[in-house]
């Protein structure tokens, strides 16, 4: 594909794009992308890192539950496309989770319909908890030696 093309298609992608949101959770950072669904397909589509949502979180139903969880709770269908990095799987799938969230109430895409549905059911809160770090003289973050009295 020559650059042109690229560009033009780029522009044609662009016109379709609904709303942006990111999510961020311990180490996993991810940036969501709605667009219009195209006339071939329903929508609903989950595209992850160029790869569909279930092979990239291969095919676990946690994870794709909790992904489509804000979309089911407002009855939304939009194709979506998301590229995530750092952290594990977990954590990548609820940074994407709450940038979808984010992106239902902006944009094109809010109501208050949305945001109250969203907010009750606590999508729009980022869970801040992260991997507390090793102190010296522990094993662990808080784990120490047995203590001996002889």
């Amino acid at each position: 594909m020559s650059e042109f093309e690229l560009r033009e298609q780029s522009a044609i992608s662009l016109t379709k794009l609904r709303a942006q949101g990111v999510g961020r959770r311990k180490k996993a950072s991810a940036t969501v992308l709605f667009f219009l669904p195209s006339g071939r397909q329903p929508g609903g589509e989950i595209i992850v890192n160029n790869r569909t949502a279930e092979e990239y979180f291969q095919y676990n139903l946690t994870y794709l539950k909790n992904l489509r969880a804000p979309l089911v709770k407002t009855e939304l269908t939009y194709d979506i496309k998301v590229k995530v990095y750092g952290g594990g799987l977990t954590g990548q799938a609820t940074a994407i989770q709450l940038g979808i969230a984010r992106a239902l109430i902006d944009g094109h895409l809010h109501t208050k319909y949305n945001r109250k549905i969203l907010k009750g059911s606590g999508f729009l809160r980022c869970d801040s908890r992260v991997k507390e770090r090793k102190k010296y003289g522990l094993k662990k973050a808080r784990k120490a030696s047995q203590f001996s009295k002889r």
